[in-house]
C-alpha cells in the first residue's frame, strides 16, 4: 500500500535536507481525540499513584497492624520496608519485560493486558488474612502491572501525540500519578476509623475499578501511528496522525511526518535486526541510554517518594494529632502544582524547568535537615511547634517543586529521547532504574532514618544539586520538536547548552549522517518504497 505523494513544495523541502528538521506543526490543532487519548492512557499513572499512596496509611490502621504487624502491633523496619518495597521490585520486573511485549503486541494491546493483570495482585492482597508476606506478594504482582504501564503508557503517548501538545499529554501521566496518590489519601482517611478489615480492604478493592477502566477503555483508541507504520500499516498511520492533529490526511504536516517516519525506518532497517547491546553501541546511544537512566533515577532521588511512602510516620514525629490530614494537604499540593507543571513543560521547556526544580528542592531539603536536627525536640515535639510547622512547610515546598518540574517533565524528556528502533528497550531500562531507586528508598528509608534521622534530607539535597549540573551539561532541549528531529540533534552532537536555539533547517547536507544522505539522494530521484515490518528490538 503506497502513501499519498507529497506536493512539489514538500518534495523540495525534503531535497534540501530538512525533511527531518522542519516542524510539522503549522496546521496542527489541539483536538479532543488527542486529549482523550492522553487522558485515558494516563489512567496507568493513576493506578501507579493510587497503589503507591495507600500503603503509608495502612501502617497506622488498627486492624491492619493487628493482622500483619508484630506482637505489639508495630512494624519492624524490615517488615515495613519489605511490604512497601516489594511493589517497586514488581515494577522493576514489569519495566524490563514491557518493551518486548509492547513491540510484540503493539502499544495499545500491551497497555490493556498490563492493566488487567493488576487485578490479580489486588485479589491476592484482599484475600490476605494474617500472613503479611501474602499481602507483600500481592503488591509484588501488582507492581509488575504498574511497572509495565510506566514504560508503555509514555511510549504510546509520545508516539501518538501531535508535536504541539506532546509534552503536555505525556506529562498528564505524572498528573494522574498525583491524582492517584491524592485519591488514595482521601480513601484511606475515610476508612481509617473503621475497626475491621474494611479499613484496608475497601481501598484495595477500588483498584479493580482503575484496572478495568484502563484495560477496556484503551481498546477504543487508535494504535500508535509510528508502531502501525513499522508494521506496514501505512494508511492507518496516516489516518491516525491526521485524526489526532485535526487535519486532512493529505495535509502537508501529515506528509512531512510520514516522510520523517519513513526516513528513520529506512535508516533503521538498513542496519538489520536490533539487539539489546545496540542501546549502548548504536549511533549516539550510549550517551542517550545513560542519560535516560540518570534522569529517571534522579526523579526518585529528588526525595518526593520519601514523603509519599513515609508521610504519616514523618508527621507523627512532629507531634501532629492527625497525620492523615497533613498527608492529604501534601497530596493536594502535589496535584495542584502538577497542573502548573503542564503549563511549565509547554511554555518553559525541559532544561530550564528541571534545573530550577532541582535547585529549589535542594534548598528545601537543606532547611528540612537542619531544622529537624537542631530545632525540633524529637522526644517531645509539642515543645517545638514552630519547628514542626517549618518541616511541614518545606516538605510542601519540596513537593511543589517536584510536581511542577521533575515529576511530569522527566517522563516527557525520556520518552522523546530515543529513535523508534531503540525506544522500547531504552525506555524499559531507564524506567527500570526509576523503580530500582524507588525500591531502595522504600526499603532502606526506615533503617537510615532510625540512624541519622533528619540528616537523611542532605542525601536527597546533594543529589538535587548534582542534577542541576547534569541537566545543564548533558540534556538537549526538546520542546516543540518532532521525535525524528530530536534524534537528528543527538546524532549531530548538538551542544545541549545551546540546543534551544538550534535551527535544523540550516544544517548543511554534508553534516548529516551518511545513511541519511543516501536516503535524501533517493528522494531527489523520486524514489519511494513500501515500509517493511521492522524487526522488534
Amino acid at each position: 500500500m503506497r502513501w499519498h505523494k507529497a506536493s512539489s513544495e514538500q518534495a523540495e523541502t525534503v531535497n534540501n535536507g530538512a525533511a527531518s528538521q522542519d516542524k510539522p506543526t503549522s496546521n496542527e490543532k489541539v483536538t479532543f481525540t488527542a486529549c482523550f487519548m492522553g487522558l485515558v492512557a494516563s489512567i496507568g499513572g493513576f493506578m501507579f499513584g493510587y497503589v503507591s499512596g495507600q500503603i503509608s496509611g495502612y501502617f497506622n490502621m488498627e486492624d491492619y497492624a493487628r493482622r500483619f504487624g508484630d506482637a505489639d502491633g508495630s512494624f519492624s523496619a524490615a517488615k515495613q520496608g519489605t511490604i512497601t518495597g516489594l511493589l517497586a521490585v514488581g515494577c522493576l520486573i514489569g519495566a524490563l519485560i514491557a518493551g518486548k511485549l509492547a513491540d510484540t503486541l503493539g502499544r495499545r494491546l500491551a497497555i490493556s493486558a498490563f492493566a488487567l493483570w493488576a487485578s490479580v495482585g489486588v485479589v491476592i492482597e484482599i484475600s490476605s488474612e494474617h500472613a503479611w508476606y501474602q499481602f507483600a506478594i500481592g503488591r509484588l504482582v501488582t507492581g509488575v502491572s504498574i511497572g509495565s504501564l510506566s514504560v508503555v503508557v509514555p511510549m504510546y503517548q509520545s508516539e501518538s501525540s501531535p508535536t504541539i501538545v506532546r509534552g503536555i499529554l505525556i506529562s498528564t501521566y505524572q498528573l494522574f500519578i498525583t491524582l492517584g496518590i491524592w485519591t488514595s489519601y482521601l480513601v484511606v482517611w475515610g476508612t481509617a476509623k473503621i475497626h475491621n478489615s474494611a479499613s484496608w480492604r475497601i481501598p484495595n478493592g477500588l483498584g479493580f475499578a482503575w484496572s478495568l477502566i484502563l484495560g477496556i477503555g484503551i481498546l477504543f483508541l487508535p494504535e500508535s501511528p509510528r508502531y502501525a507504520y513499522t508494521k506496514g500499516r501505512t494508511e492507518e498511520a496516516r489516518r491516525t496522525i491526521a485524526r489526532l492533529a485535526g487535519v486532512d490526511e493529505n495535509d502537508p504536516s501529515v506528509n512531512i511526518q510520514i516522510n520523517q517516519i519513513r526516513d528513520k525506518l529506512k535508516e533503521e532497517n538498513a542496519q538489520g535486526k536490533a539487539s539489546w547491546s545496540e542501546i549502548f553501541t548504536g549511533p549516539r546511544m550510549l550517551y542517550r541510554t545513560t542519560l535516560g537512566i540518570v534522569l529517571q533515577a534522579g526523579q526518585q532521588l529528588t526525595g518526593a517518594n520519601f514523603f509519599f511512602y513515609y508521610g504519616t510516620t514523618i508527621f507523627n514525629a512532629t507531634g501532629l494529632s492527625d497525620s492523615y490530614i497533613t498527608q492529604i494537604i501534601l497530596g493536594s499540593v502535589n496535584v495542584a502544582c502538577t497542573f502548573a507543571g503542564l503549563y511549565v513543560v509547554h511554555k518553559v521547556g525541559r532544561r530550564k524547568a528541571l534545573m530550577a526544580g532541582a535547585a529549589w528542592i535542594f534548598i528545601c531539603f537543606l532547611i528540612y535537615a537542619f531544622v529537624g536536627s537542631f530545632a525540633l525536640d524529637s522526644v517531645n515535639p509539642q515543645n517545638t511547634p514552630k519547628a514542626g510547622s517549618a518541616l511541614i512547610v518545606f516538605s510542601a515546598l519540596a513537593i511543589a517543586a517536584f510536581a511542577t518540574t521533575w515529576g511530569p517533565i522527566v517522563w516527557a524528556a525520556v520518552a522523546e529521547m530515543y529513535p523508534t528502533r531503540y525506544r522500547a528497550p531504552c525506555m524499559a531500562l531507564a524506567t527500570a532504574s526509576n523503580w530500582l531507586w524507588n525500591f531502595l528508598i522504600s526499603f532502606f528509608t526506615r533503617f537510615i532514618t532510625d540512624k541519622i534521622h533528619y540528616w537523611y534530607g542532605l542525601v536527597f539535597g546533594g543529589v538535587c544539586l548534582a542534577l542541576v549540573f547534569i541537566v545543564f551539561f548533558f540534556m538537549i532541549e526538546t520542546k516543540d520538536r518532532s521525535l525524528e528531529e530530536i534524534d537528528t540533534m543527538y546524532l549531530l552532537h548538538i551542544n545541549p547548552i545551546h540546543s534551544a536555539k538550534w535551527d535544523g533547517s540550516k544544517v548543511p547536507e554534508d553534516s548529516l549522517p551518511s545513511s541519511r544522505q543516501g536516503q535524501e539522494s533517493d528522494q531527489e530521484q523520486g524514489h519511494t518504497e513500501e515500509p517493511k515490518d521492522q524487526v522488534a528490538a
